[in-house]
């Protein structure tokens, strides 16, 4: 038998609503899309043919509703893995924690969770408008120091050849874990496939240099160089490493599916990001 969860560890608000999120267990589905941008909720609900629930507080914004029989949840994340760190511990408790004893429950559930996000490509042959799954998730931010997290064999060696790769980067402790074998399949069918880094910043973390000066001045071709039996990083973005490690951690499935909006490469951004987005929603939405 466990404990129960102290009021400081799990803050459950007066209207017995999770804390950042605001929702209440029953609001949310067991199918769940994230998004960066709160804006892209709604491009994602448009598509129901119903809507039960709007919620919003700070930039977490949820919608539930039904796609023909299926219960969906799309809720806006923000960027970047600390946002993730919120929202995936409260999306887990809301369906693992009975928030009336403040124990986690015998029978624990497992979430099918779809990110549908932008990023941009640092391979000369993923061109913009690409919609590309995740294989791996590998992490550049500081996340995953803070969890207990087992890695597979399959992980375990990739990461040994990105460590390798990357010996000379100070102060990196990268992570990397695999997408759910079965939503890559089922979701991520007829999509490009690709090995994703998510770094803890859109600048210089990403190779950009505006004013401050970049520490790390050659990072996209150090990106784009390494090989691990046959297997490349495809793109840069923000999230979701971290989706794939807590998912993994709390035993939920995950999947990212990326609208490529830039090459960087090339040094190019796509002139109609909105379609390339719509695009990617659109092959999500298909497959559910």
């Amino acid at each position: 038998m466990g404990h129960a969860l102290s009021p400081s560890d799990l803050i459950i608000n007066p209207d017995g609503s999770i804390y950042h999120l605001n929702l209440l267990p029953e609001e949310l589905a067991e199918t769940v899309i994230t998004v960066g941008d709160p804006d892209r909720v709604t491009e994602v609900s448009k598509h129901f043919d119903k809507i039960e629930l709007k919620k919003g507080k700070r930039e977490f914004i949820t919608h539930t509703g039904f796609l023909g029989k299926r219960r969906i949840t799309v809720i806006s994340t923000g960027i970047g893995t600390d946002n993730i760190d919120i929202v995936f511990n409260e999306l887990d408790a809301l369906v693992n924690v009975d928030f009336q004893s403040r124990m986690v429950k015998e029978k624990l559930t497992s979430l099918n969770i779809i990110r549908i996000g932008t990023s941009g490509a640092i391979q000369p042959d993923v061109p913009m408008g690409t919609i590309l799954a995740s294989s791996f998730g590998v992490g550049l931010d500081a996340l995953m120091n803070y969890y207990i997290h087992e890695l597979s064999g399959d992980e375990h060696s990739f990461l040994d050849a990105f460590k390798t790769h990357f010996a000379h980067f100070r102060g990196i402790t990268p992570y990397v874990t695999a997408a759910d074998a079965g939503l890559l399949q089922s979701i991520g069918s007829q999509m490009e496939q690709g090995v994703t880094v998510t770094t803890p910043g859109f600048y210089a973390p990403q190779g950009r240099q505006v004013r401050a000066k970049n520490a790390v001045p050659d990072l996209i071709t150090q990106l784009n160089t390494f090989r691990h039996q046959q297997v490349r990083i495809t793109n840069l973005e923000m999230e979701t490493a971290g989706i794939y490690a807590l998912a993994k951690v709390l035993g939920h499935k995950a999947l990212s599916v990326n609208a490529i909006l830039a090459s960087r490469v090339n040094f190019e951004f796509s002139k109609n990001p909105q379609q390339v987005v719509d695009k990617a929603i659109g092959m999500v939405l298909d497959r559910l």
